[in-house]
């Protein structure tokens, strides 16, 4: 491919529009993999214990079509064109009226820009779609969070090899130490907070998938973020609680996930970490 066109095909605009179509294929990821894991979960518990359950249906990425969760309509393919469709309808379904929900839309629309942005930032290099990949996988580990407070290995795991192989094959602006680095970081650091919390408040504050997201952010972002990563998520994660706390809509013993607090730092860092580190590192 010649660089012109090569140019034209990961400019920041053919990137919003490709970033349109996965962030469509992100809410099928949200919704879907949870109930696939949770069905998965419940056939090997019956196994283990010998007992016989109603296993729960098939659920795959791909089957069943969707459908509306109101009346059952089945989505056509025109009712599926990311944005222009949910415009098109109203944000209604178009057989019973029942209104869909505003975050299809918000992750198409999401995604796109952030595949702009990663475009802006990176340029027309094949290592572009590397990055793309990497935040849209982010932005679908933050509301499977949000919304099950769990963080699938089927998701964090890839994602964390998916860093190491690329800085050993050289697609990535770090080294394989450096990679292998921050992985490591990244875990210890959030293993040490989880185990140090929970011998001064006798509880845990949370999860491994936590400790495992961060070592992904590691393994692409290199260990000399990890202090930025953490910073910027625990900032936003702290505001978001103790608003939610005072405005008396969130059960101070209820967890928050630390998911998308830490998603959101990772994707900061990916544009800003370095300005930033230098900015927080500098002498009073």
């Amino acid at each position: 491919m010649d660089p012109q066109t090569l140019a034209a095909f990961l400019s920041p605009l053919a990137l919003a529009v490709f970033g349109l179509c996965i962030g469509s294929f992100l809410n099928v990821v949200i919704h879907r993999l949870p109930l696939m894991l949770d069905r998965g979960w419940r056939i090997d518990s019956a196994e283990l214990l010998d007992v016989k359950i109603d296993a729960p249906a098939p659920i795959t990425l791909s089957t069943p079509r969707s459908r509306c969760p109101s009346c059952g309509h089945q989505i056509t393919w025109h009712e599926n064109i990311p944005l222009l469709s949910y415009a098109r309808l109203g944000g209604k379904c178009s057989a019973c009226k029942a209104p869909i929900s505003l975050r299809y839309p918000a992750v198409e629309l999401l995604t796109a820009l952030l595949f702009a942005a990663c475009g802006w930032r990176f340029g027309a290099q094949p290592q572009v779609l590397l990055w793309c990949g990497m935040v849209a996988t982010l932005i679908a580990l933050a509301l499977i969070d949000f919304d099950t407070q769990y963080l699938p290995d089927d998701l964090t795991m890839p994602l964390l090899w998916a860093g190491i192989v690329s800085a050993a094959l050289g697609w990535l602006p770090i080294k394989l130490g450096v990679s292998v680095g921050g992985a490591v970081a990244g875990y210890v650091s959030l293993w040490l907070v989880f185990h140090a919390y929970r011998l001064i408040r006798g509880k845990e504050g949370m999860g491994a998938g936590d400790f495992k997201l961060l070592a992904a952010l590691g393994a692409w972002l290199g260990w000399q973020l990890i202090p930025s990563v953490i910073l910027l998520s625990s900032a936003v994660g702290a505001i978001v609680g103790i608003a939610l706390i005072v405005g008396r809509k969130h059960d101070r013993d209820v967890p928050i996930p630390f998911g998308p607090y830490l998603a959101g730092g990772g994707i900061a860092a990916l544009f800003f970490g370095e300005p930033l580190t230098r900015l927080w590192m500098l002498p009073v």
